[in-house]
């Protein structure tokens, strides 16, 4: 069983959280264009000043969405997602 891999893009300043919900359409756009087996996509808002947008992929497809899509960091995903 592949482990799960949350990518994240964090987003800050005014405009943090309508950037990071429309980062969020890209990456629903690129699971359907690249037919990736997860479509686990959100946003989340920290406060006025930050927010982030993740996708969550498997350890095989990791390299190639990483490379292509610059995340700024990642993490193991919990279990709860997806």
């Amino acid at each position: 069983m592949s482990r799960k891999i949350k990518l994240i893009w964090d987003f800050r300043g005014p405009a943090s959280a309508k950037t990071a919900e429309h980062h969020e359409i890209h990456l629903k756009e690129y699971i359907i264009a690249e037919k990736l087996p997860l479509n686990i996509t959100g946003f989340e808002i920290f406060g006025e000043m930050h927010a982030i947008a993740y996708m969550v992929v498997t350890d095989e497809n990791m390299i190639a969405v990483r490379d292509a899509l610059k995340p700024h960091r990642g993490e193991l995903a919990n279990e709860a997602m997806g």
